[in-house]
């Protein structure tokens, strides 16, 4: 039996996970053996359940215990073996990608294992000792590791073993008594353990972003899937509409035609009858006249007066008889000349209008035609909205007046109640019209030292001093400041001065789905004195501010229809 054992060499009973001989061997259903560590620590660390040497999957992990004949065997093996029959050399040697064997002379093995507390390491050979000798069992092994060297302390040459987190180095025992006395230290599983659920916290904030991204990125094709099959349904309609329209043109104009020839040639048929008859009595006239002529020509008075009964007998034709021809037209060319000037303009106003796209919820995008921005107060009155103050809005301190129309800042407090849209700090107040999805404009007359015109989201906070309660100082407002006689606009607490003549008119344009608000100084002519542009997604509120030291009033003028 003794000499049997010797026959078996230890490198059969090797574990194909860590290359070295099987400690605890466990073996699965496929036949194969491995280190229960081994195994278990690849599984821990696998989504699936497989062999690591022939790949065979399981879809129950199985329950791993230790085979006790197998372990035996190993046991008595190495207790009888001398030294493990190291593979072929040319399997061996170490490549320019290997970790180089320490204890090698001459050409070097490849390293299977790297000792941390020898700092090198180890070929299959010269790691054995590591199994066999009792003083270097304890030795910590890891993959083979080719940077041993920056694992050392430069100063001691100790192996680095503890975190100083005071210094925020690595330190060996050494330093520990030398250099890092009351300093605040961890050993490195520890510290390795810290950092690792720092690690964890990143990669789960990194994965949440990366979710995010990837939900926007399928959101935005999906978007852009709808807007081209949008797209594609507008062309086609226009297409249609266009040559339905040009059909229709081309229609017009062949009947045009074909009325007009027809009408000619009534005209010539008439025409040709009226000189047919003409030249009849032409021909008639012509005889007649030389028959007298021949009669006047008579010198013989009894002769004369024997005749002259001949040519009287005959009926002249009556003048202008056959001459009654007239051409009516049913069509005026000119009245048709304007009418088709007229569709022309209304095709060229069409080609300046603005396409702009318009989504809800998770509808497709629709996509609209927009008129082009207008330019002259006329056109901006096309889009004129009544305004009314709210007087649940109004701060303690402003007066309301003129039909709700007209705001003053003033010390005679009204006895307003207690309501929770109400600003109780700032003196502001809202209008009641939510404007939306539309152009709308309107102006305001100013008076006094301070006037502040602006628009809000409904979400605008009423209560206390804080700056998200003030138009123009948060994200959810947008306004202007009208004081001593000078310009300023706000928004998000950023405020930019606007050097323009001053008017005490100010018209206000609100194009919310271009995401344009505009002010214009109204006088002679329009003047442009601030555009905002962004993305609206709320209804806006138009609204006025003031200060009280400063007695001010706004009204929000009504525009009678010879304004248009």
């Amino acid at each position: 039996m003794a000499e049997a054992q010797l026959l078996v060499s230890e490198d059969e009973f090797t574990c194909s996970v860590c290359l070295d001989t099987l400690t605890d061997p466990v073996s699965i259903s496929c036949g194969h053996s491995f280190c229960l560590k081994c195994l278990t620590d690849y599984w821990d660390q696998s989504q699936v359940c497989r062999c690591p040497q022939c790949r065979e999957m399981f879809t129950v992990r199985p329950a791993l215990r230790r085979n006790t004949l197998l372990n035996e065997v190993i046991k008595k093996l190495k207790k009888t073996a001398v030294s493990p029959s190291p593979p072929p050399l040319s399997q061996n040697y170490a490549g320019l990608e290997d970790v180089e064997c320490d204890a090698c002379t001459g050409k070097k093995f490849k390293a299977v294992k790297s000792c941390l507390t020898c700092m090198a390491s180890f070929c299959q050979t010269h790691l054995q000792p590591h199994y066999e000798g009792d003083a270097l069992k304890h030795h910590k092994l890891t993959d083979p590791d080719g940077n041993l060297k920056e694992k050392l302390c430069a100063k001691h040459q100790k192996s680095l073993e503890i975190f100083c987190k005071t210094d925020e180095t690595y330190i060996c025992m050494m330093c520990v008594v030398t250099g890092h006395k009351n300093h605040e230290m961890v050993e490195l599983e520890t510290q390795r353990e810290e950092k690792e659920k720092l690690l964890r916290v990143t990669l789960s904030d990194i994965r949440r972003r990366l979710e995010q991204r990837e939900k926007k990125l399928r959101e935005t094709r999906r978007v852009m899937e709808q807007k081209k099959i949008s797209v594609e349904g507008e062309v086609e309609e226009n297409e249609k509409s266009f040559t339905d329209l040009m059909h229709c043109i081309e229609e017009a104009q062949k009947k045009l035609v074909e009325k007009i020839r027809e009408q000619e040639k009534r005209e010539i048929e008439k025409a040709e009858g009226v000189m047919e008859q003409l030249e009849k009595e032409i021909e008639e006239l012509k005889k007649i006249y030389a028959e007298l002529e021949e009669l006047s020509e008579i010198k013989d008075n009894v002769h004369f007066q024997q005749t002259q009964t001949f040519p009287s007998c005959r009926v002249l034709p009556a003048d202008g008889d056959s001459l009654s021809f007239t051409v009516i037209a049913n069509v005026s060319s000119e009245d048709l000349r304007k009418e088709l000037s007229c569709v022309k303009k209304i095709l060229e106003k069409i080609t300046q209008w603005d396409i702009m796209t318009l989504t809800s919820g998770r509808e497709a995008p629709v996509l609209t035609l927009q008129p082009p921005e207008p330019r002259r107060r006329d056109e901006f009155l096309q889009y004129f909205c009544p305004l009314t103050l709210d007087i649940n809005t109004a701060h303690k301190d402003l007066h309301l007046s003129e039909g709700n129309k007209k705001v003053t800042c003033e010390r005679t407090q009204p006895e307003y109640p207690d309501h929770p849209d109400r600003f109780d700090y700032w003196e502001q107040v809202l209008c009641r019209e939510a404007l939306t999805g539309t152009r709308s404009y309107w102006e305001v007359e100013c008076t006094g030292d301070w006037v502040l015109i602006g628009v809000a989201y409904k979400g605008l906070s009423r209560k206390g001093k804080d700056l998200e309660c003030s138009f123009g100082s948060n994200n959810k407002s947008w306004s202007l400041l009208c004081a001593d006689s000078q310009y300023a606009v706000r928004h998000n607490d950023e405020e930019t001065e606007i050097s323009a003549p001053y008017s005490p008119r100010i018209g206000v344009y609100l194009d919310w789905p271009a995401g344009s608000l505009s002010f214009y100084s109204v006088s002679h002519t329009m003047t442009l004195l601030h555009r905002f542009n962004t993305s609206f997604t709320e209804p806006l509120y138009p609204g006025f501010g003031f200060w009280l030291d400063c007695k001010s009033s706004a009204k929000i003028c009504h525009l009678t229809p010879c304004d248009h």
